[in-house]
């Protein structure tokens, strides 16, 4: 049995016996610190916690890594709730070419983008794909993410969606960290269904869906709902497609228009709605009187330089806001949750305490993980970071090129 003993502990953060499942709107400014605080683990599983005035002689210290964090925080691990971390290669390319004036859009009209990883995809087995995301994987963890999701969608074909959710699914019994895995097909339109997009959702509904369900490839299902790819209809027939064989939906939206996605999403019985950079009064009106999760994607916009999600007014409407990665190799190519939090925090003006919650506990939901992750409780096996030395939580985020990971317990 590996037994920790973390004492002097700065602030243990999020930790609690009657924390809520979620926080939104304006409880998203409370996030509760425990001062001077001890914490104590048995195989990861919390044992004890609390203040160190409060000392428990109960713990057998025989055997027991006892572990200074004077100065330090301890907080659950940060959860990314919506990455793309199977895919074949890095496309730098299309970034000199974004920095030459052409639009994503552009880009993707040209063959680029979303096909472009398809195309390079194609050539990759299964066990390349593999390798290549456990060092990914490895990568994350380090920088304090305790559970992602992984989309397929460069596959764009029966084959190639099969294969990467195998891949994903292959990651999840194999590494220590919760994985969920999301079926993208409806990505984006592969050439040779070009001008059938029905033909091509059928094909996913038809082929792809019934060896999903066989093989429990995935949990959730998402549609790319945009102009140029797929519309609000389109969307709803894969949700609902999706639903018969048991996937929630998690869906991209408003990245770049407005077309009545998210309402509809959250009519599908959507966990999370997924963007956001464009919202009207509508959108959020509807999310603030649901449980479906505004998942914000900093990272999206700033390599992108499109708007940032509406966090404040979100929040002010009384809505769930989640932050996450987007990690991908096309629009986001970044796996630091920290530097999503310094996003948030300078350009979305979200406080530390607001964005720590939307990584954390909200974002722990938007996976369906609230019961196992986000929060600090006796009984839980929540992954834990311990931050280095730093004067206060709101460092996390002011610091934004410093790496502030003591380490992950996972």
């Amino acid at each position: 049995m590996r037994k920790q003993f973390i004492k002097n502990i700065k602030g243990l953060v999020q930790a609690g016996e009657e924390l809520p499942t979620v926080r939104r709107g304006k409880q998203m400014q409370t996030l509760p610190v425990l001062e001077n605080a001890y914490l104590a683990l048995e195989d990861n599983e919390v044992i004890a916690y609390g203040p160190m005035s409060e000392f428990p002689a109960i713990i057998d210290w025989r055997e027991v890594e006892v572990i200074d964090a004077s100065n330090c925080y301890v907080l659950p691990a940060f959860i990314d709730s919506h990455t793309h971390t199977v895919f074949a290669t890095s496309r730098e390319e299309e970034f000199v070419d974004r920095i030459n004036g052409l639009s994503y859009e552009e880009i993707a009209s040209r063959g680029g983008g979303i096909l472009n990883s398809a195309a390079k995809l194609q050539n990759m087995s299964e066990d390349e794909l593999y390798t290549a995301a456990i060092a990914r994987i490895e990568k994350m963890i380090a920088a304090g993410t305790g559970a992602i999701e992984i989309k397929s969608g460069y596959g764009l074909s029966a084959e190639g969606e099969i294969k990467m959710l195998r891949v994903i699914k292959k990651l999840k019994e194999t590494l220590p960290i919760a994985i969920k895995g999301t079926f993208l097909g409806a990505h984006a339109l592969p050439l040779e269904y070009k001008n059938n997009p029905e033909g091509y959702l059928h094909m996913l509904i038809e082929d792809v869906l019934p060896q999903i369900s066989k093989e429990n490839l995935a949990q959730y299902i998402d549609v790319f709902c945009e102009r140029g790819y797929f519309s609000v209809e389109q969307m709803n027939m894969m949700l609902e497609a999706g639903a018969k064989h048991g996937l929630k939906g998690k869906v991209h939206v408003n990245q770049f228009s407005v077309l009545g996605g998210v309402p509809a999403a959250i009519s599908k019985g959507a966990i999370s709605v997924d963007h956001l950079e464009e919202i009207d009064a509508i959108d959020i009106d509807t999310l603030a009187k649901s449980t479906c999760i505004a998942t914000l994607l900093p990272g999206c916009s700033h390599f992108l330089s499109i708007p940032y999600g509406a966090a404040n007014e979100l929040m002010d409407a009384d809505a769930i806001v989640a932050l996450a990665s987007d990690f991908n190799p096309g629009s986001a190519p970044s796996y630091d949750l920290m530097h999503i939090l310094s996003l948030a925090c300078i350009k979305m003006k979200m406080t530390p305490q607001a964005a720590i919650n939307a990584l954390t506990i909200n974002a722990a939901a938007a996976m369906e993980l609230q019961d196992t992750h986000g929060k600090i409780a006796l009984g839980r096996k929540s992954p834990i970071l311990l931050t280095k030395e730093i004067p206060s939580l709101a460092y996390l985020a002011y610091a934004y090129t410093e790496n502030h990971i003591q380490r992950v317990f996972i």
